[in-house]
């Protein structure tokens, strides 16, 4: 079993008070885990992306289309840190 899947993040994001921030590509084949957790997540300092067209692997690395959401991760970090 991957090291990930044993992380309490997964099995308990409800219990999570500080916030999160979870980011997908709207094609990425485990977007439905990002999902998931984030309809478990409670208060109001969550937020979900879903960033069009994009793979699970062009948010590594912006793939030809410069898909990383760097606007709402600043944003984000200045609503919340």
């Amino acid at each position: 079993m991957p090291g990930w899947m044993n992380t309490k993040i997964l099995v308990h994001p409800e219990d999570l008070k500080n916030a999160v921030l979870i980011v997908h590509g709207e094609k990425a084949h485990s977007r439905y885990m990002g999902e998931d957790t984030f309809k478990k997540l409670k208060g109001d300092n969550k937020e979900l992306v879903i960033v069009p067209n994009a793979t699970h692997t062009d948010l590594y690395d912006g793939g030809d289309h410069d898909y990383i959401p760097f606007d709402k991760i600043d944003n984000f970090f200045k609503k919340n840190l």
